[in-house]
């Protein structure tokens, strides 16, 4: 196992990162990146295609012989933000460990019997693009469902090289929720005769962050967050609508479903009392990550042979952020597991986070990542041993 470390840390994935970190594309659409990913797997002898819906990538490296399916993903797409797309949740180290994995597999073939599917997936920020990869046939590649999947996440703000993972719900479902009061508006001066939203937009937002602590079972958590607001003109002006946009989250798709529910009678139920007219819309968005607990623990055992035990923590709290990992999951049995990629110099306490403009992530843990996925798809596809003579 050391040589497939030292063969990780050969292969320069620092570079590779840094040719999708150069070039963010934001969305399904990434063809530049889907380029660079391509350029990272020539002379592979891979079978690969792209996607129509989306600039995907779908790789198999083939065994020795036939065999089931381990599927390998890694998502792709920049962030949006308002200087630019920038990389700030670590999709660029994603690419380069799942290619790394790739060049180490290759490197294998005569270890292994059956097919390692390599998922490179644009969109996973808000775009679905797992859905998108799903549709397009993805499990059906090779001939042979996956058996297991696995994927990494790079998070800025974990010490560098520890890896964790969660069994069971680990990333929330999550959905999104825009309301609506409709009013009269008017003049300031003669609040009596306008019918004003901003009251009952005010105590909408006050009821809806009441929710979760008193309609649910804080052992069964939720969240609701307002996080836009949007309301008049002018100072002396009563408008005639106020809405806001929440996202909510919980650890499995029913309770979302409930707390969809419980928000828009809430919402219908202020604009009542305040004598308004209400329009709710709903919108889903992705389903809960619920981990495999043996694939987890098959991780946490691959990192204590090839880093050691104390590289490795089994997580027992969920994490509230959602990832479309989940639909692959829902279908496949696997795991979701977090590398720490804080940079030195910075505190892991007080780092920033995935998704801050400043997030930072070191280089140095791109060569253990590809080293972990490569040998999890090893020891799953491993041809049993043959019978001790008797």
């Amino acid at each position: 196992m050391n040589d497939l470390v030292e063969q990780a840390r050969s292969l320069g994935l620092d570079r590779l990162r840094h040719a999708v970190r150069e070039h963010p594309e934001t969305g399904l659409h990434l063809p530049r990146t889907q380029e660079t990913v391509l350029a990272a797997l020539d002379g592979l002898g891979l079978s690969t295609r792209t996607g129509a819906a989306l600039s995907s990538v779908v790789a198999v490296v083939s065994g020795t012989g036939p065999g089931p399916t381990v599927l390998l993903r890694a998502d792709l797409d920049a962030l949006p933000f308002a200087d630019g797309p920038r990389h700030a949740c670590g999709h660029d180290q994603h690419a380069a460990m799942l290619a790394g994995a790739a060049h180490l597999l290759a490197a294998r073939r005569d270890r292994f019997a059956g097919d390692v599917l390599l998922m490179f997936q644009p969109g996973e920020e808000g775009h679905d693009g797992a859905r998108l990869m799903l549709e397009e046939g993805l499990l059906e590649t090779t001939g042979s469902r996956p058996v297991a999947a696995y994927a990494l996440h790079s998070s800025a703000s974990a010490p560098a090289g520890h890896f964790s993972n969660t069994a069971g719900p680990a990333l929330a479902a999550n959905g999104t929720l825009a309301v609506t009061l409709h009013g009269a508006g008017g003049h300031g001066a003669w609040p009596h005769r306008s019918r004003d939203p901003i009251p009952a937009l005010a105590e909408l937002v006050t009821a809806l962050g009441a929710l979760p602590a008193r309609r649910f079972d804080p052992f069964d958590p939720v969240v609701l967050t307002v996080g836009t607001v949007h309301a008049g003109t002018r100072p002396n002006i009563i408008p005639a609508t106020a809405t806001i946009e929440a996202t909510l989250r919980a650890l499995s798709d029913a309770t979302l479903a409930r707390l969809a529910e419980e928000a828009e009678r809430t919402a219908r139920g202020i604009g009542a009392a305040h004598g308004l007219e209400v329009s709710v819309t709903y919108a889903p968005g992705y389903p809960a990550t619920v981990n495999d607990t043996a694939e987890a623990d098959l991780v946490g055992r691959v990192v204590a042979d090839l880093f050691g035990a104390e590289r490795f923590t089994r997580t027992t709290r969920p994490a509230l952020v959602s990832d479309d990992i989940g639909r692959v999951l829902a279908e496949v049995p696997g795991v979701m597991t977090s590398l720490g990629a804080c940079p030195p110099g910075r505190d892991p306490a007080t780092a920033p986070g995935n998704h801050a403009p400043d997030a930072l992530f070191d280089d140095a843990v791109l060569a253990d990542g590809a080293a972990l996925l490569a040998e999890v798809a090893l020891r799953r596809l491993a041809p049993p041993a043959p019978p001790a003579d008797g």
